[in-house]
């Protein structure tokens, strides 16, 4: 196992002991019977483990990965006012409005100590010294009081001068002064180890001071106010640098310094973050909108490419610092207002404290790369294609080959399917998915079984170039080719013949090749940096060439209602055109830094995927041309080609760094796991489900019936079961019937929830698995209904 292999085993491990440790401390079986079923599909730990024991429960409607909520630290008896990392990771202080400062293990989520007490009111602002020994704190009781973690214990007397609510406070980067922000107007410094003023109290806001902050090199102090405006601080003099940042309108609650010290970022309670930049003093892009109400807590990432707000509407956001666009969708989770934010040093976690009393540990997971990279193919992957029915995936390489993977177990199907003598450029399913076609640099179009893999008839010969681009019909009639003869050329499916002349105007390479939905048109793009639309039948070009484009056009695509065609060129750019009028409807689409290679439009038309040899994919808006998230990074090298999945939830991407990907298009993380080249009949393992519902009528019935065929079941239950919050579900008599890991409690409340037993295991003895256990409760199966 190379190292990248075993860092990724050993985190999803750390994961699986996150989320099942309780159960597992109480009930080893249960290791297998209960936590294993429950674990995501792209778990490491459980996909080998699985493997090793084939007859264990699985769980229908798996999630695909651990949850970004990692942990729920509870202990606060009112609302979590504020939460921060310390400095190496491994803590957590959070503050309260019921008085206390609380420390937690971040790994384990366990409290370190008795809470620490003291203050006499809401403990409003907590940080850790940079070195991690203490912990600062200010309340609402006026004073600011110094904590030793090792002890617990209070740190000479609280630190006095305040006239209102401690509302901020934060350590120096060197650790020897503290500052702190008022109710009272005020900003003061104090000496870290003597606990007195250190000069003046800085005066400027017009209304409370709600947030402070030390820029990283200690020269600086940045605060917001309720007086809407944001002022820079020298901290040496206590004297204003510039004029106040203006734009919010609504009452700063929150701000930041980037890693760099370039930037601060404010979040207001009108709802919007904002950018600024320090050496300007001005704004630093447009707001950041996304929360439905007061932005509370707003951070930057330590490697500053990220901001973490927390928000009134109870959700977390991640944002890109360069962009300004929303990374994935908002963390969700907490039950009331998110008062604060942090980031983890290693910037891989999110700690948030919440009104609804609780503390939540949250995975990042920006960059997609959980899990192996998809691969198999010994040389650059050309192009990917996803089958009608989501089920596959099919590729063309330049080792010469065409493979077919199990989409959602990213198995390899069968062996590679060989015959080209030269790279595959393109490959495409059929309609109805039971044949694959490819195009070559050996000039040959060569037409696959999808099941066998088998060549149906001889290769398609006629091109006297290489051929860059295949598809089909809609109806699966027919097969066009673009060449770089300069030639379009439309085949009968079945027999493998030319139908009629080849099509003929472009004075240079024919590079994408695409038909309309209904098939009466077809579109293609070429080196000669125009974009062609031809009568499918009589094999007459339709108007004029669509121009536009100063360089060649790589790849072309309608979209799904045939309105529109949308097309990638080596100008790095993207356009979108009206098939009816050849017009271009909006401006280009930029931000590729290279050629784009590949696009193709959602298939329900808003979206548009690109991939690009800026190594990128990304993904645009349709209708308005602008990007939807962020790049999405993952490649090392050339992507190109990029499809959507059949329900437009997923992508995939093939690159010269000979690996696919696949990326969920609303989070932008990489899904699925490795393409790996296995021999696994994929038909092997049929599953028949078993039911569980909440109603008072069903339970469970006696263990060897679970695993006869459900047909055969009809069970009179009059036990009644329920479920307990820490995840058992129980009998009335206190005898276990099974656990269920809590986060999925929810979906035992609602209709049909079931689990999935493997078709077969009929003398499968669960009692043996859970140790004699007794399982005697009732069970009725129920009809699906999804």
């Amino acid at each position: 196992m190379e190292y990248e292999e075993l860092l990724m085993f050993i985190k999803d491990g750390i994961k699986f002991v996150q989320n099942f440790a309780g159960i597992i401390d109480k009930s080893t079986p249960h290791l297998y019977l209960s936590a294993l079923p429950f674990s995501p599909s792209k778990s490491i730990l459980a996909r080998s483990l699985i493997e090793t024991f084939p007859g264990t429960v699985q769980v229908a409607g798996r999630q695909e990965d651990w949850p970004r909520n990692q942990q729920i630290l509870q202990g606060h008896s009112s609302k979590v006012l504020s939460v921060g990392f310390s400095p190496d990771g491994r803590q957590i202080v959070s503050g309260s409005k019921d008085k206390t400062v609380q420390i937690w293990d971040a790994q384990t989520g366990g409290q370190v100590g008795n809470p620490l007490q003291g203050h006499t009111d809401s403990v409003l602002s907590v940080s850790f010294s940079p070195d991690g020994r203490h912990i600062v704190s200010g309340s609402k009781d006026k004073t600011i009081q110094i904590w030793d973690i090792q002890t617990g214990g209070q740190v000479g007397t609280p630190l006095q001068g305040h006239t209102d609510s401690v509302m901020s406070v934060a350590f120096s980067p060197d650790g020897r002064h503290i500052v702190s922000g008022s109710k009272d107007k005020t900003i003061q410094i104090w000496d870290a180890q003597t606990g007195g003023q250190v000069g003046n109290p800085l005066q400027g806001h017009t209304n409370s001071v709600l947030s402070v902050a030390f820029s990283p090199d200690g020269r600086h102090i940045v605060s917001g106010s309720k007086d809407k405006t944001i002022q820079l601080w020298d901290a040496q003099t206590g004297g204003q640098v510039g004029t106040p940042l203006q734009g919010h309108t609504d009452s700063v609650m929150s701000v930041a310094f980037s890693p760099d010290g370039r930037q601060i970022v404010s979040g207001s309670e009108d709802s919007t973050i904002q950018l600024w930049d320090v050496q300007t003093n001005g704004h630093g892009g447009n707001p950041l909108h996304g929360h439905t109400g007061p932005v509370w807590s707003v951070a930057f990432s330590p490697d500053g490419r990220h901001i973490v707000s927390g928000s009134w509407d109870k959700t977390i956001q991640l944002w890109d610092a360069q962009t300004g666009g929303q990374v994935g969708n908002p963390l969700q989770g907490h039950t009331h207002s998110v008062w604060s934010v942090a980031f983890s040093p290693d910037g891989m976690h999110i700690v948030s404290g919440s009104e609804d009393k609780t503390i939540q540990i949250w995975d990042v997971q920006t960059d997609g790369h959980e899990g192996k990279p998809l691969q198999g193919h010994t040389d650059s992957v050309m192009s990917v294609s996803f089958s009608p029915d989501g089920m596959h995936i099919v590729s063309g390489s330049e080792d010469k080959t065409v493979q077919i993977w199990d989409a959602q177990t990213g198995v390899q199907v069968g062996n590679p399917l060989q015959g080209h003598t030269g790279p595959v450029w393109s490959v495409a399913f059929s309609p109805d998915g039971r044949q694959i076609v490819s195009g070559s640099e050996d000039k040959t179009i060569r037409l696959w079984d999808a099941h066998t893999g088998g060549q149906v008839a001889n290769p398609f010969q006629g091109h006297t170039g290489p051929v860059w681009s295949v598809a089909f019909s809609p109806d699966g009639r027919h097969i066009v080719s673009g060449s770089e003869d300069k030639k379009i050329q439309l085949w009968d499916a079945q027999t493998g013949g030319q139908v009629g002349n080849p099509l003929q105007g472009h004075t240079d390479s024919v590079e994408s090749i695409a038909f309309a939905p209904d098939g009466r048109y077809i579109v293609s793009g070429s080196k000669d940096k125009t974009i062609q639309l031809w009568d499918a039948q009589t094999g007459g070009q339709v108007a004029n060439p669509l121009q536009g484009h100063t360089h060649s056009v790589l790849s072309v695509a309608f979209s799904p209602d045939g309105r529109h065609i949308v097309s990638g060129s080596l100008d790095n750019t993207i356009r979108i055109w009206d098939a009816q009028t050849g017009g271009q409807v909006s401006n280009p689409l930029q931000g590729h830094t290279d050629s784009v290679r590949s696009v193709a439009f959602s298939p329900d038309g808003r979206h548009i995927v690109s991939g690009s040899w800026d190594k990128t994919v990304r993904i645009w808006d349709a209708q308005t041309g602008g990007q939807v998230g962020t790049p999405l990074h993952g490649h090392i090298s050339l992507v190109w080609s990029v499809a959507f999945s059949p329900d437009g939830r997923h992508v995939v991407s093939g690159s010269a760094d000979k690996i696919i990907r696949g990326w969920n298009v609303q989070t932008g993380d990489q899904v699925g796991n490795a393409l790996i080249k296995q021999t696994k009949n994929s038909h092997s393992n049929i599953l028949s489900p078993i039911h569980f519902t909440s109603s008072a009528a069903h339970a469970l019935h006696n263990a060897q019936s679970l695993f006869v065929d459900m047909s055969n079941v009809y069970a009179n239950c009059q036990d009644l079961a329920h479920l307990q919050n820490d995840g058992w579900i129980m009998g009335p008599s206190r005898q276990l019937l099974l656990w269920v890991p809590p986060s999925y409690l929810k979906f035992l409340y609602t209709p049909w929830t079931h689990l999935i037993i493997p078709k077969g295991n009929a003398k499968l003895d669960l009692s043996k698995m859970v140790h004699g256990l007794t399982w005697n409760k009732c069970y009725t199966p129920v009809p699906r209904n999804n």
